[in-house]
C-alpha cells in the first residue's frame, strides 16, 4: 500500500501541458516588462537619447522572446507523440519549467551586463538547462513506453539531434562573447531564426 500514491499520481497528461502553457505565458509577458520606461524631463532629444539607450535591453528581449517560442513548440512537439505520463515525467517537466521561468531572470541579467562574458554565460547556461530537461523528456518518455505510435520511435532521433545540434550551436554562439558580445548575441538570434522559420531546412528541422 506505501507505493500506491507513486502508482496513481501523475497520469493526467493534461495537467502537464496546462501548467507548461501557463508557464510559458508568464515567462514571455514578464520578459517585456523587464524594460523599463525612461524618466526624462529634458528636451525631446533628450527622451529620443534615453530610448536608444534601451535598445541593447529590445535586442535581448528579441532574443529571449524567440528562446520562449522555440522551447514551447519544442515541448509541445513532443507531447504530439507522448500519450501517457508518469509522477516521474510530470516532474522532470516541472523542473523544466523550473528553467524557463528562471528566463526572465536571465534576460534581465544580460540586459543589465551585455558587455560581459559572464552576463552571456548565464543566459547560455540558462538554455542549456531547458534543453537538457528537453532531452530527458524524451529520453525518459521513450525509455518508458509513455508514447504510443510508431511515427514516435521514427521521429525520436530528429528529436533528439536537432536538441544537441541546437545546443552546440549556442555554446559556440556564447563562445563568441569572448571576442564581442553583441557577436554572440547576433549570432545566437540568428540560430534561433533559423530553427523558427527553418531558412536553412534539414532533415530535423
Amino acid at each position: 500500500m506505501k507505493n500506491s500514491y507513486n502508482k496513481i499520481a501523475g497520469h493526467d497528461l493534461g495537467r502537464i501541458v496546462a501548467i507548461s502553457d501557463a508557464v510559458f505565458g508568464v515567462a514571455m509577458t514578464l520578459l517585456v516588462l523587464e524594460i523599463k520606461i525612461p524618466e526624462v524631463n529634458g528636451k525631446e532629444i533628450d527622451l529620443i537619447n534615453a530610448f536608444l539607450k534601451l535598445l541593447p535591453k529590445f535586442l535581448v528581449y528579441f532574443l529571449s522572446f524567440l528562446t520562449a517560442g522555440i522551447f514551447w513548440m519544442g515541448q509541445a512537439a513532443q507531447f504530439e507523440f507522448i500519450k501517457k505520463s508518469d509522477r516521474n515525467l510530470n516532474w522532470i517537466n516541472l523542473i523544466f519549467l523550473l528553467f524557463v521561468s528562471v528566463l526572465p531572470f536571465s534576460t534581465a541579467f544580460l540586459g543589465d551586463y551585455i558587455h560581459y562574458h559572464f552576463g552571456v554565460g548565464i543566459y547560455w547556461l540558462n538554455l542549456f538547462l531547458m534543453g537538457l530537461m528537453l532531452y530527458v523528456n524524451w529520453h525518459y518518455a521513450i525509455k518508458n513506453g509513455l508514447v504510443s505510435t510508431a511515427d514516435a520511435e521514427e521521429a525520436s532521433d530528429g528529436i533528439k539531434t536537432r536538441i544537441i545540434e541546437s545546443q552546440t550551436l549556442y555554446f559556440i554562439g556564447a563562445l563568441l562573447s569572448f571576442f564581442n558580445t553583441y557577436l554572440a548575441i547576433s549570432i545566437i538570434i540568428i540560430i534561433q531564426l533559423n530553427y523558427a522559420f527553418a531558412f536553412f531546412k534539414s532533415k530535423n528541422r
